[in-house]
């Protein structure tokens, strides 16, 4: 018995698959040119910050008494007294090289010093941007699908809080009602002191670091401490991304072909979770991408009143001692999560709609 040749399926044409190779490489090298370029132009404005505001950072090093030679000697060796152009060429040079100066607070290296206080931070705004996104979007889907309803009044009603309610205010009354009244949740802080330095830092985070060494007793701890600042900062998150989703789905469900699913009889949850929640999740990575980027970026006030030793906490204290490589080293770390979120959005993008493809 003989096969048709002509039946089976021709192989691609080796030009076609070499063309699609050249096509995904030049649009990673296109990718990796953007971010290499977006973070250079951060490094630029970092840099030029840090010369035009009106803070001295080599009197911030030597002190207000030290004699003209020891500030002239601190200038040269800080390199302050070079070329802007030089100034910057060494700054970026370090950056690449991972050093970012030296801090006058602490007396450490900003690098290490960001390595051990960004985590802290990370933890808290990825536990706040799941409970914000677990909780907005359904209440956002519910408000649209029940417009005008007085569940939709409550959820907007809850939006507008989020909007307008202070951060330092709610974490005030979330520590005196939940930590100091009805002992629910722990009090300022990452641990319980006892359970201070027991755990071996790994990523960084108590969490993940005392589940992994086997700590449960600790990751409990860990968790009593972080779900009330979490819970704030979930909250504001919440708000937004109720807000934009609501939003999102009005518009949705407003269109012709909402409209012909429930003529033709689709049951009203598959309408409103297939038919007009699909479309709106790729605007709806950018709501949650900004919103994370603003829980990294905005914790200052939670972390200040929670005690929290994360990177708004390091940068509050860098501000106030004028402590200029440390406050542009939390600038730059910041900058780059950023950009990184929006890399990571554009990803998502790619991958949940084709024709971005």
């Amino acid at each position: 018995m003989t096969t048709d040749q002509s039946a089976l399926p021709s192989p691609a044409p080796r030009n076609f698959t070499s063309k699609r190779t050249k096509r995904r490489a030049l649009a990673i090298g296109g990718f990796l040119v953007t971010l290499f370029l977006t973070f250079l132009g951060l490094l630029a404005i970092t840099f030029f910050i840090g010369r035009v505001i009106p803070i001295d950072p080599v009197l911030a090093v030597v002190g207000d008494r030290a004699t003209q030679a020891q500030y002239d000697a601190a200038k040269i060796a800080m390199g302050l007294d070079r070329p802007l152009y030089e100034q910057f060429f060494t700054y970026v040079v370090n950056v690449f090289s991972g050093d970012l100066g030296r801090s006058v607070s602490t007396g450490r290296a900003v690098a290490d010093d960001l390595s051990r206080f960004f985590p802290a931070t990370f933890e808290m705004a990825t536990l706040g941007i799941l409970i914000g996104v677990a909780l907005g979007v359904p209440l956002g889907v519910t408000a649209a699908a029940r417009q005008g309803s007085w569940l939709d009044q409550a959820i907007r009603v809850v939006g507008l809080l989020g909007y307008s309610v202070p951060a330092f205010w709610l974490g005030l009354v979330g520590l005196a009602l939940f930590y100091a009244r009805l002992r629910w949740v722990g009090g300022p802080g990452r641990l319980d002191i006892f359970f201070d330095g027991l755990v071996t830092p790994i990523t960084g985070m108590i969490l993940i670091d005392s589940l992994i060494q086997g700590e449960f007793e600790i990751f409990m701890n860990a968790l009593w401490h972080i779900i009330l600042p979490a819970s704030v900062l979930g909250f504001f998150s919440l708000a937004y991304i109720a807000r934009m989703t609501r939003s999102f789905m009005l518009d949705q469900l407003s269109q012709e072909f909402v409209t012909t699913a429930r003529v033709k009889g689709v049951p009203e949850r598959i309408v409103i979770w297939r038919h007009a929640f699909n479309p709106i999740r790729v605007p709806l990575i950018t709501v949650i991408g900004l919103s994370y980027a603003g829980l990294l970026e905005g914790s200052v006030m939670i972390e200040t009143v929670f005690s929290w030793p994360g990177i708004g906490n390091y940068l509050t204290t860098a501000l106030l001692n004028a402590d200029m490589n440390a406050v542009l080293g939390s600038t730059l770390v910041i900058g780059a999560v950023f950009i990184v979120i929006n890399k990571v959005s554009d990803v998502l993008y790619r991958v949940l709609d084709p024709r971005a493809r």
